[in-house]
């Protein structure tokens, strides 16, 4: 298996070496060379696999250079109950018939990100403790978070060897019980940084210093967003998990609903689907910051300007520009890296582009993708609907997708609605919605209290370059 860039401009590479690496030297993301394809006997015979044997089964299909012995061993060690809270690691629950939540949120940080970043601290570990020379043993991982990506990074990587953190957030957009998970640890391989801005303005600052060669070079710079490749075969796996638990023999469709900010999760879905997994429909859900919405609905893709983006109640969607979209567009062109790179150059310069009447956005009902739009009271709305007909408490982004995903429901069809953070990391909004507390679990009694640490920094590639160079190992 090798990778390539969506732009066309960077050589192959193996998955050791593109784990690392986050983009690709020509400023683009890493895709399989080849998808690979399974037929229904395939899928068939991953019934009855426990979740880490199932994950084993899909990684080693992307990732064969390491051998299999120790990649089962790391993903083994990854999905345990001790860490997941449940033998499952992802519970399922029926609603009603033909209506389930896929449970995603039972990790360390209580959020979806976790089912990847679990995997990826021992991956990055486990390869650079290979590495030939001692001063290529170390890592320093910049990464940007709305609000889950960020504690979930800390949390799976926090006092491993050669590995140090620098996370950046927007400053104020995140909940306090979210602020409290990362700012918090005071491990010495940490660093949280406050930007004078929203999370594109983080997100940019990310990219500018990956496309900085000399610097990233000289300070060992690699990524754990969703940039990463490792985060989306990852999140691959629980789409295989979610199928195998909706249906009964091979064939069977079903349909996913997936609130959506950076295009990273659902991706994952696109790509289970591109293996031949029975996906019906892909139905992506956003909130008042509908940009993904809008291109699904008109085929133009319009980046918001950072003042233009709406701080919601469903905060870890607030996004203007989707990174992982590249990824998708990608295969809409036919897998040209040219296409792509001029499309993004068109964003850069112009701040969109538009593929309605193409025959590119002629492609996209053959992929399975629906969109939709959920607001602050359709939100409430919907927590209060599911609380009371089913008693079960679900936060306000898993709110959106269901509301989204209820009304693209397809008699016959079942759905499966992505539960992507536990309510406790949203409390106010669930007071608001329900009128009490959301139940707070075992070990976060008090963390909103524990003191906490971070430094502040404006939205300038130069101060954050400044900085790192100040605290890289």
């Amino acid at each position: 298996m090798r990778y390539v860039s969506t732009r066309g401009g960077a050589p192959a590479a193996r998955f050791s070496d593109i784990l690392l690496e986050g983009l690709a030297a020509d400023g683009g993301l890493y895709v399989p060379e080849a998808i690979p394809r399974l037929d229904a006997s395939e899928w068939e015979r991953l019934r009855g696999l426990s979740y880490a044997e199932l994950a084993c089964e899909i990684l080693a299909r992307f990732i064969d250079d390491i051998p299999a012995a120790d990649l089962r061993r790391i993903v083994a060690g990854a999905y345990t109950r001790e860490i997941f809270g449940s033998e499952a690691i992802v519970p399922f629950k029926t609603l009603e018939p033909g209506l389930h939540l896929l449970g995603l949120s039972n990790g360390p940080t209580l959020a979806f990100k976790d089912m990847a970043m679990q995997l990826l601290g021992p991956l990055f570990e486990y390869l650079l403790a290979r590495r030939a020379r001692p001063e290529d043993r170390r890592l320093n991982i910049l990464g940007a978070t709305s609000g889950d990506t960020g504690s979930a990074a800390e949390y799976a990587m926090r006092g491993r060897q050669g590995i140090r953190v620098f996370m950046l957030s927007p400053q104020g957009r995140m909940s306090a019980f979210q602020r409290a998970q990362m700012y918090s640890l005071q491990d010495a391989n940490i660093f949280n940084l406050a930007v004078k801005g929203v999370f594109d303005d983080c997100q940019d600052l990310v990219k500018a210093v990956n496309s900085d060669a000399a610097f990233k070079a000289r300070y060992r710079i690699g990524a754990v967003n969703s940039i990463n490749w490792g985060r989306i075969a990852a999140q691959l796996v629980y789409y295989v998990w979610g199928w195998l638990r909706a249906t009964r023999s091979s064939g069977e469709e079903i349909s996913f609903a997936v609130p959506s900010g950076n295009f990273g999760n659902i991706y994952a879905g696109h790509l289970a689907r591109e293996m031949g997994l029975p996906l019906r429909q892909l139905i992506l859900a956003t909130n008042e910051n509908d940009v993904l919405d809008e291109f699904f609905r008109t085929g133009r893709y319009r980046a918001r300007k950072s003042i233009e983006v709406h701080a919601t109640s469903s905060p870890s969607m607030d996004i203007a520009k989707a990174s992982n979209f590249e990824r998708y567009v990608f295969d809409l062109t036919g897998r040209d890296g040219s296409a792509v790179r001029e499309l993004w150059r068109k964003l850069e310069h112009e701040g969109e582009f538009d593929l309605s009447g193409s025959a590119y956005f002629a492609r996209v009902a053959a992929t399975g993708f629906v969109s939709g739009r959920s607001s602050h009271a359709d939100r409430l709305d919907t927590m209060r609907r599911i609380h009371e007909r089913y008693g079960v408490t679900i936060d306000p982004h898993t709110a959106d997708g269901i509301k989204v995903g209820l009304a693209h429901r397809q008699a016959g069809v079942p759905l499966v609605c992505l539960e992507t953070a536990l309510p406790i990391k949203f409390a106010e909004t669930i007071r608001e919605a329900l009128g009490r507390d959301p139940e707070r679990p075992a070990g976060f009694e008090r963390i909103e209290q524990l003191p906490q640490r971070c430094s502040v920094i404006d939205a300038e590639a130069g101060a954050l370059k400044r900085y790192i160079a100040s605290h890289a190992g």
